[in-house]
């Protein structure tokens, strides 16, 4: 169950943020970034911004024993770690290729514009060093050098994404049999992706509300159960540690048709206390977690306790997020609470928890649900 303490931060979130969402104007939902109330950005305006998460190798190990040793990177296991030998600052990345048939790549995916060109720069130290990004829409000769030498090399290489590319992936790696190499100071540099819209509710008139439940800590039958035989869409939002524990339980929880398992962070952090550069790596390896174990993609992130800022949109945006979406009740361990007072309303989004009541919860939500003449719907048909 929630703490109290949580749940204190939560509701004080919550009344800020959504007294300002509720005053925001209405847009179609398939049009987020065209939303008069949503940031903006122009080429004209915007001062160039290195879009790689986690560039510096900076940002400490999250403490999750699930979780990966380098935030915002994936590296084979014995393959990539972080070292104090850096170019910069006090960190960076060792590669060490395990075997004459590897390479030692680390990867990690960016957002990016259709129809735009970016340049990728790396520092780099050791021999036979390669960098270059995949999934473009175009051939991305690697930039690449044989050695350098006692000090650091800057490599450089640019690439233009296609007319449907929304997400590249970029690569570093040493080369097979060879020894380790170092990485630092990361740079991707172009258009940034446009600012997730921000939400409480999906507009509709529509006579239909959203189920979305958050973290993942219990997971009872009982609220599998009822998913099932009600075959209710349900949007989950379950942290990367929890969905690790009991992987199938939250793809049987999702398996009605319109159901989805979206974005929550990795560690349930008050977003607003980070920087840009850590709300990042916290959404995107969350990403990278439900595309890992379920071969989709989010792109709805429910901020935890409802925290954000005009960073979090941007870094949502960074990881291909479309929405940051937060709720118009709560129906969590016994609660009815509706934000905007009276009953629910079409559009409406719940919000409630994996918690040993969710069965009940989710019951309890249905019956209001239904006294409004409301039905659950996909949330994903309404925002996309």
């Amino acid at each position: 169950m929630l703490s109290s303490a949580r749940r204190r931060l939560a509701t004080a979130a919550a009344a800020t943020v959504l007294a300002a969402l509720a005053t925001a104007p209405a847009a179609h939902a398939d049009a987020p970034a065209a939303h008069a109330g949503a940031p903006t950005n122009t080429a004209a305006d915007a001062p160039a911004v290195n879009l790689a998460t986690n560039p510096g190798f900076e940002i400490p190990t999250l403490p999750l024993a699930d979780w990966g040793s380098i935030p915002g990177w994936h590296c084979a296991a014995g393959e990539g770690a972080v070292t104090t030998a850096a170019r910069t600052g006090g960190s960076a990345l060792a590669i060490t290729p395990a075997s004459a048939d590897s390479t030692g790549q680390c990867t990690q995916t960016l957002a990016v514009r259709p129809n735009t060109s970016y340049t990728y720069r790396t520092w780099v130290h050791g021999s036979y060093a390669f960098i270059g990004a995949t999934g473009t829409g175009h051939d991305v000769p690697p930039a690449w050098t044989a050695s350098t030498g006692t000090g650091w090399q800057q490599l450089s290489t640019t690439f233009t994404t296609g007319a449907a590319t929304t997400s590249v992936q970029l690569y570093v790696h040493g080369w097979y049999g060879q020894g380790p190499i170092a990485v630092d100071d990361v740079s991707v540099t172009g258009d940034t992706p446009a600012p997730a819209y921000a939400t409480w509710n999906a507009p509709t008139s529509d006579k239909v509300v959203f189920l979305t439940i958050d973290d993942g800590w219990f997971r009872t039958p009982e609220a599998a159960q009822l998913i099932a035989d009600r075959k209710l869409p349900v949007t989950a939002f379950p942290l990367p540690m929890p969905e690790g524990f009991e992987q199938d339980y939250f793809s049987r929880i999702t398996a009605a048709p319109g159901s989805s398992i979206q974005d929550h962070t990795v560690s349930h952090r008050d977003l607003t206390t980070l920087s840009l550069a850590e709300q990042q790596a916290e959404i995107c390896d969350a990403r990278d977690a439900v595309t890992a174990r379920y071969g989709t993609t989010p792109t709805i992130l429910r901020p935890p306790y409802f925290a954000f800022d005009a960073n979090s949109q941007q870094a949502a945006a960074n990881c291909g997020i479309k929405y940051l979406l937060t709720a118009t009740a709560d129906f969590t361990s016994g609660a009815s609470n509706v934000y905007h007072g009276g009953p629910l309303q079409p559009g409406d989004v719940i919000i409630l928890h994996f918690t040993d009541t969710l069965a009940s919860d989710l019951q309890r939500a249905l019956d209001a649900a239904a006294a409004a003449g409301l039905k659950p719907a996909a949330l994903t048909d309404y925002l996309h």
